[in-house]
């Protein structure tokens, strides 16, 4: 990319897509277009199409993605699935249509079987069956990673896709029936905290292994692999690191400053015992994360605390 070139970030108000921009613009790329849902809606394809047709990007950040926990993907399967393939194909073609020089494709690392070998690396995909929770999440996002490596294969279309672990960061979503676990417990703990409430209930049994990636970094990958990557197979995107979600709850509390107990509901779904990616492919192009996890949740619960207070 030149620093003049016109580059489309769908989901620029998302998590994901925000960190992108606020990447692009300490790089120096100046010319980021960019359409919020009420003036694009990427699920409707005539729009689609018309916006690349008008506006021609050279270069597309696909981010724009439908997003929730364990509890929304277990709900609203099919609108997962539904709205995040449609936006998928119908970004992904229009780019296609209107010979978009490179395009980039976030997914998720829920696209890896439940019990993928750990670390899972980029080959454990199709491999054995997906986690039923987010099954239809994991399915759109699946569809989007094999058209672009489709069409690469086919048409040669310069089209790569990056799969990041749990991120977390600002702009994240604190609704209950749509955040991911981080965010969840950092408003739990917060309205705990404010109520005097003697006691938090989260979910499962807190055995469950995670990985966690703060989003600006994430979003410096994006826009290395944009600049350096061209290959057919997807990266992983993820620290190497992981914990436990029990310990993540005691992490977060401490932020937070909540000192009251902790308890666990059984009833409830623990989801994917473990899924701690292989990073060794992003680390050989010459990436690494640079925020730790402790440092991570202070600059999220900061941003909690500036904008949903």
């Amino acid at each position: 990319m030149n620093r003049d070139s016109k580059i489309y970030v769908a989901g620029h108000r998302g998590m994901v897509g925000s960190a992108i921009v606020r990447e692009l613009k300490k790089r120096g790329y100046e010319n980021i277009v960019a359409r919020s849902h009420d003036e694009l809606n990427l699920l409707r394809q005539a729009d689609t199409e018309a916006f690349f047709a008008k506006e021609k990007p050279e270069y597309v950040f696909l981010a724009a993605a439908r997003v929730g926990g364990i509890g929304a993907n277990s709900n609203y399967p099919a609108d997962f699935m539904y709205e995040n393939m449609m936006i998928a194909m119908n970004v992904i073609h229009a780019a296609f249509e209107n010979k978009v020089k490179k395009l980039e494709f976030l997914g998720s690392s829920c696209i890896y079987p439940r019990m993928a070998p750990q670390p899972i690396s980029e080959d454990a995909l199709l491999t054995s069956a997906l986690e039923q929770t987010n099954e239809g999440y994991a399915l759109a996002k699946i569809s989007g990673l094999k058209y672009c490596a489709y069409l690469k294969r086919q048409f040669g279309a310069d089209y790569i896709s990056v799969m990041p672990t749990n991120l977390y960061g600002p702009g994240d979503n604190y609704t209950p029936e749509r955040s991911h676990v981080l965010p969840a417990l950092i408003r739990r703990f917060h309205e705990a905290k404010v109520s005097g409430a003697k006691e938090v209930v989260c979910w499962g049994d807190g055995s469950p292994l995670r990985e966690f990636l703060y989003v600006d970094d994430l979003a410096e990958l994006c826009v290395f692999l944009m600049e350096n990557y061209d290959e057919e197979e997807t990266v992983n995107a993820g620290t190497g690191k992981e914990v436990t979600i029990k310990e993540l709850a005691e992490k977060v509390a401490a932020v937070v400053g909540y000192e009251g107990e902790i308890k666990w509901d059984t009833s409830k779904p623990n989801g994917t015992p473990r899924k701690l990616l292989n990073v060794s492919k992003a680390a050989g192009l010459g990436w690494t994360y640079h925020t730790e996890l402790e440092e991570g949740i202070r600059l999220a619960y900061d941003d909690f605390c500036k904008n949903f207070c």
